[in-house]
């Protein structure tokens, strides 16, 4: 990819390319940000936004990297990252976040075990992370924010890490109708029962090419005990 471009990174969570988990919420989405396969789906109405960013859950929000950083460092530091991770597994449920819907951890230890997850990820690539202006980070402060989002806001240029973040994929657009969401929420509880406990066996890098284009799955980085696929 051209140096030229100044793409926006994100390092995510994504389900292993081979497992059901994959398959299930690209076609739910309806697009694979890996192949770039647009898959036509009867939930497309309703998951316009979170098919821009593909099926995932944040790990390090997306950034642009800082001057003289290449993509090649964001890998390569990413990947040794990901080398010193343990796969696990965890159970998943979905809930109603505000006007969303999303997939969230189903036990204080799934929850406790993501968050420490994302943590450390953050820790590794903050010397590659270009912090927003002063200005900028200002603008993002928002009535409903509290004092700690702030703080946060301020020193990482993003309010929902460490103790503020919350692992979540998302599954829907924000709905004003309760109905559609408990329906979602409903059929996601079915899927659930047939797909499992959610494999973290590794991440991946993301890359926004231009502003406000799809985002697409560009690396992906196995744990250090799952397979390249995984």
């Amino acid at each position: 990819m051209s140096a030229a471009v100044h793409p926006r990174v994100a390092l995510y969570y994504a389900p292993p390319a081979s497992s059901a988990w994959w398959r299930e919420g690209c076609e739910w989405l309806g697009r694979d940000p890996e192949s770039g396969l647009e898959i036509a789906t009867p939930a497309h109405a309703v998951t316009h936004a979170p098919r821009r960013y593909g099926w995932h859950a944040t790990l390090v929000a997306p950034f642009h990297m800082t001057p003289g950083v290449e993509l090649a460092d964001v890998f390569a530091c990413a990947r040794a990252w990901a080398s010193s991770v343990s796969r696990f597994e965890t159970t998943v449920c979905p809930a109603q976040m505000g006007r969303f819907v999303a997939l969230r951890p189903a036990t204080q230890t799934g929850d406790a075990n993501l968050r420490a997850l994302a943590a450390s990820a953050l820790t590794a690539l903050s010397a590659l992370r270009r912090m927003p202006s002063r200005e900028s980070i200002e603008r993002r402060v928002v009535d409903g924010m509290s004092a700690r989002q702030i703080e946060l806001l301020r020193e990482w240029g993003y309010p929902y890490v460490l103790d503020e973040y919350r692992f979540h994929m998302t599954l829907s657009d924000s709905l004003d109708d309760a109905n559609a969401r408990a329906a979602i929420v409903s059929d996601w509880k079915a899927r659930i029962d047939t797909l499992g406990p959610l494999p973290v066996h590794g991440a991946a890098l993301f890359i926004e090419p231009l502003p406000g284009a799809p985002f697409t799955l560009w690396r992906r980085l196995p744990f250090n005990n799952a397979q390249d696929g995984a």
